[in-house]
Protein backbone atom coordinates (compact mmCIF):
# COMPACT_ATOMS: atom_id res chain seq x y z
CA UNK A 1 0.00 0.00 0.00
CA UNK A 2 2.58 2.47 1.06
CA UNK A 3 5.38 2.44 -2.04
CA UNK A 4 8.75 3.79 -1.92
CA UNK A 5 8.10 7.30 -2.68
CA UNK A 6 5.67 7.46 0.46
CA UNK A 7 7.42 5.70 2.92
CA UNK A 8 10.54 8.27 2.05
CA UNK A 9 8.02 11.00 2.13
CA UNK A 10 7.11 9.59 5.79
CA UNK A 11 10.75 9.03 7.21
CA UNK A 12 11.77 12.56 5.81
CA UNK A 13 8.70 15.06 6.97
CA UNK A 14 6.50 15.72 9.81
CA UNK A 15 3.57 14.46 9.74
CA UNK A 16 -0.30 15.87 10.89
CA UNK A 17 -2.25 13.40 12.79
CA UNK A 18 -5.99 14.00 12.40
CA UNK A 19 -8.75 12.44 14.57
CA UNK A 20 -12.17 13.46 15.96
CA UNK A 21 -14.88 12.91 18.69
CA UNK A 22 -18.44 14.65 18.86
CA UNK A 23 -18.43 16.58 15.77
CA UNK A 24 -15.00 18.07 17.23
CA UNK A 25 -11.90 17.68 14.97
CA UNK A 26 -8.60 17.75 16.41
CA UNK A 27 -5.21 17.94 14.39
CA UNK A 28 -1.72 17.47 16.09
CA UNK A 29 2.04 17.72 14.29
CA UNK A 30 4.07 14.75 15.68
CA UNK A 31 8.07 14.73 14.88
CA UNK A 32 8.21 11.41 16.67
CA UNK A 33 7.40 8.69 14.07
CA UNK A 34 8.63 6.02 12.20
CA UNK A 35 7.28 3.55 9.14
CA UNK A 36 7.83 -0.24 9.60
CA UNK A 37 9.15 -2.81 7.15
CA UNK A 38 5.54 -3.68 6.80
CA UNK A 39 4.02 -0.40 5.76
CA UNK A 40 2.50 0.41 9.72
CA UNK A 41 3.21 3.95 10.66
CA UNK A 42 4.16 4.44 14.17
CA UNK A 43 3.67 7.58 16.61
CA UNK A 44 5.54 8.08 19.84
CA UNK A 45 2.94 9.57 22.26
CA UNK A 46 4.33 12.21 24.18
CA UNK A 47 1.22 14.88 24.07
CA UNK A 48 -1.42 12.85 22.65
CA UNK A 49 -3.90 13.06 25.36
CA UNK A 50 -6.84 14.54 22.96
CA UNK A 51 -5.63 11.91 20.30
CA UNK A 52 -5.69 9.26 22.67
CA UNK A 53 -9.29 9.90 23.60
CA UNK A 54 -11.03 10.24 19.94
CA UNK A 55 -8.84 7.24 18.66
CA UNK A 56 -10.49 5.56 21.91
CA UNK A 57 -14.36 6.84 21.20
CA UNK A 58 -14.01 6.22 17.25
CA UNK A 59 -12.76 2.79 17.09
CA UNK A 60 -9.62 3.60 16.40
CA UNK A 61 -9.98 5.74 13.19
CA UNK A 62 -6.91 8.28 12.27
CA UNK A 63 -5.98 10.14 9.47
CA UNK A 64 -2.35 11.58 8.54
CA UNK A 65 -1.18 13.98 6.62
CA UNK A 66 2.27 13.97 4.91
CA UNK A 67 3.51 16.56 2.20
CA UNK A 68 6.73 18.09 0.75
CA UNK A 69 6.66 21.58 1.72
CA UNK A 70 9.44 22.35 -1.79
CA UNK A 71 7.31 20.35 -4.55
CA UNK A 72 4.07 19.95 -2.90
CA UNK A 73 4.08 16.13 -3.16
CA UNK A 74 1.75 14.82 -0.79
CA UNK A 75 -0.83 12.03 0.53
CA UNK A 76 -3.58 11.57 3.32
CA UNK A 77 -3.33 8.32 4.78
CA UNK A 78 -6.84 6.77 6.59
CA UNK A 79 -6.46 4.15 8.67
CA UNK A 80 -6.70 2.61 12.60
CA UNK A 81 -4.98 2.76 15.45
CA UNK A 82 -3.67 1.27 18.32
CA UNK A 83 -2.01 2.11 21.53
CA UNK A 84 0.76 0.59 23.08
CA UNK A 85 2.39 0.84 27.07
CA UNK A 86 5.22 -1.52 26.50
CA UNK A 87 7.69 -3.35 24.57
CA UNK A 88 10.49 -2.70 22.34
CA UNK A 89 8.34 0.13 20.51
CA UNK A 90 7.51 1.92 23.17
CA UNK A 91 10.95 1.35 24.61
CA UNK A 92 12.98 3.31 21.47
CA UNK A 93 10.70 6.07 21.50
CA UNK A 94 10.80 6.44 25.46
CA UNK A 95 14.68 6.60 24.34
CA UNK A 96 14.79 8.97 21.61
CA UNK A 97 12.78 11.44 23.60
CA UNK A 98 14.33 11.68 26.79
CA UNK A 99 17.64 12.26 24.62
CA UNK A 100 16.15 15.16 22.92
CA UNK A 101 14.40 16.86 25.67
CA UNK A 102 17.38 15.79 27.88
CA UNK A 103 15.30 13.70 30.46
CA UNK A 104 12.19 16.58 30.95
CA UNK A 105 10.07 14.75 29.00
CA UNK A 106 9.11 10.78 27.80
CA UNK A 107 7.15 8.47 25.55
CA UNK A 108 4.47 7.50 27.65
CA UNK A 109 3.22 4.82 24.71
CA UNK A 110 3.01 4.13 20.78
CA UNK A 111 0.74 4.16 18.51
CA UNK A 112 0.57 1.69 15.78
CA UNK A 113 -1.44 2.82 12.66
CA UNK A 114 -2.67 0.13 9.94
CA UNK A 115 -3.06 2.19 6.59
CA UNK A 116 -6.44 1.35 4.98
CA UNK A 117 -6.77 4.41 2.36
CA UNK A 118 -3.90 6.70 0.83
CA UNK A 119 -5.18 8.88 -1.29
CA UNK A 120 -2.98 11.25 -3.12
CA UNK A 121 -2.92 15.31 -2.19
CA UNK A 122 -0.40 16.47 -4.61
CA UNK A 123 -1.47 19.32 -6.93
CA UNK A 124 -2.06 18.09 -10.30
CA UNK A 125 -4.15 14.93 -12.47
CA UNK A 126 -3.57 12.72 -9.61
CA UNK A 127 -5.21 14.95 -6.87
CA UNK A 128 -7.82 12.38 -4.92
CA UNK A 129 -6.30 9.57 -6.72
CA UNK A 130 -6.85 6.74 -4.06
CA UNK A 131 -4.03 4.40 -4.37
Amino acid sequence: MLNGNIKKLLKESMWDLATCQNNEPNVVPVAFKDVTEDGKLIVGDVFLETTLKNIQANNGKIAISVYDAQNLEGYQIKGKAEYLTEGNIVDTFKAMVEKMFNGAVTAKGALIINPEKVIVTTPGSENKKEL
